[in-house]
């Protein structure tokens, strides 16, 4: 199994920054994808970045594209979020998700507020 720990939620002021990050831990050889999605106060889920190890291909939604930056850890089964120019619409509670040839696996989430 994997394990993924979130960390780096905050409250933060529109225009601002913030970055979260995730580890993995366990059986980590066998994740070939990280991703972060985000679940509004309205409960919705909205898949936000990911990137594929190797190549290093990433990808973003279109409702932070140009604002945030997705990156690995060096050496690590580890991402991080870089989020600039935060809108109140980017409050949610940020999941990160790793991926495995057989499943996904959830992180616990971490909280992500953007109020003046």
């Amino acid at each position: 199994d994997v394990q993924l720990q979130a960390s780096g939620g905050g409250l933060v002021q529109p225009g601002g920054s913030l970055s979260v990050s995730c580890l993995a831990s366990g059986s980590t050889s066998s994740v070939d994808a990280m991703a972060w999605v985000r679940q509004t106060p309205g409960k919705e889920f909205e898949w936000v970045s990911g990137i594929i190890f190797g190549n290093e291909w990433t990808s973003y939604s279109d409702s932070v594209k140009g604002r945030f930056t997705i990156s690995r850890d060096n050496g690590k089964t580890a991402v991080s979020l870089q989020m600039n120019g935060l809108k109140v619409e980017d409050t949610a509670v940020y999941y990160c998700v790793g991926a495995t040839p057989e499943r996904d696996y959830w992180g616990q989430g971490t909280l992500v507020t953007v109020s003046s």
